[in-house]
């Protein structure tokens, strides 16, 4: 019997399945089954049948866990941007089907006090908690997290926090990775909006850009790089700017697609052509990136895969506290890739 019980978990249906036969997303599927009451009765009809029809049982897969006892892990976010946010928390869902466990999501703002939030996690009686971007790098909150004895993992930061584990990708590859691509294509006044910086990804991918400047001996131009904070309006007035230059750039890269998309916004206000006029390039790989048109070249980062994995490994840490053989935090690094769509290409007239 003891043989047959993993098989049993690995084949068990997942939320995604449900919504999948509910015809809904796994975001309704959540709803219905934390018992909220904005979905309307006839979805939620939908959604029960589903679960009925593929015998889910969420809270009796979590109670398997550890002989028993419910485990219940967090996610506390505070992101502007809704596609990553989405991805993100589709990966989660899915993964905490996977490993028997009650996902838990909280949303997190500044004019909350740090200990309070820590506070109400205890409260919920959470095991474990996933900080995605901006909060892998906010120290109060791993400080505050550690202190209580709570078991975190960060996603997508930029330096893998001391004595915390980290699923990220190489930041700093990837942005070098897209401004060589650019260079290669002929472009040589090359724009950059920064992301957040209060993430350390920010960094890195600015550091990314230009070290392939100065690997093609391009003279760096302060000008040429505006502050961003990974949200589309900062992505607008930081385009605005970058364009209004004389000569202006022919190519932005943009350290998210939401940026990005505001980029392609503005050129088209000016009368610009992407890519004719103008190549625009973003980082993640959102929904957002084919939502657009053109559709955006980007680097695709995994964000349902970092997700997954940072919730698999979460489980791993808690189950290994739960049986008295905790192992040390671990940073597992996910592979990137330069995704091309329309939205890049030579420039008309060679800087």
């Amino acid at each position: 019997m003891e043989g047959r019980s993993p098989r049993r978990q690995r084949n068990a249906p997942t939320i995604n399945d449900v919504a999948r036969h509910a015809g809904v997303s796994p975001m309704t599927v959540s709803r219905v089954i934390n018992g909220e009451q904005i979905v309307r009765a006839a979805t939620r009809e939908k959604v029960e049948q589903a679960i009925a029809a593929l015998h889910y049982s969420p809270s009796a897969a979590a109670r398997s866990l550890a002989g028993g006892e419910e485990t219940r892990i967090g996610l506390l976010y505070s992101n502007p941007s809704s596609s990553y946010l989405s991805e993100f928390l589709v990966g989660s869902l899915d993964q905490a089907s996977r490993s028997g466990v009650d996902l838990v999501v909280e949303k997190w703002d500044e004019e909350s006090a740090v200990a309070t939030v820590v506070e109400h996690l205890r409260r919920g009686r959470i095991n474990g908690v996933i900080l995605p971007p901006p909060l892998c790098d906010h120290q109060a909150v791993k400080d505050a997290l550690a202190a209580a004895q709570i078991a975190a993992v960060a996603v997508a930061t930029g330096a893998a926090p001391q004595g915390m584990s980290a699923v990220s990708i190489d930041d700093h590859a990837a942005a070098l990775a897209m401004t060589r691509h650019l260079i290669a294509l002929g472009h040589r006044r090359i724009g950059f909006i920064k992301g957040h910086p209060n993430q350390s990804a920010s960094e890195r991918r600015f550091d990314g850009y230009a070290a392939a400047l100065a690997e093609a001996g391009i003279a760096p131009d302060d000008r040429l790089v505006a502050q961003g904070y990974f949200t589309y309006r900062s992505g607008l007035e930081a385009a605005e700017r970058i364009l209004a230059l004389n000569p202006p750039p022919t190519a932005i890269f943009a350290s998210n697609d939401d940026m990005a998309a505001a980029a392609v916004a503005i050129a088209h206000r000016t009368g610009r052509d992407v890519p004719g006029d103008l190549t625009v390039c973003g980082f993640d790989d959102t929904s957002l990136a084919t939502t657009i048109w053109p559709e955006l070249t980007t680097i695709r980062q995994p964000i349902g895969a970092m997700a997954r994995a940072a919730v698999e490994l979460l489980v791993k840490q808690i189950k290994g506290r739960k049986g008295k053989a905790a192992a040390g935090p671990a940073h597992l690094l996910l592979d990137h890739e330069l995704i091309r769509r329309q939205s890049d290409a030579a420039p008309m007239v060679k800087a």
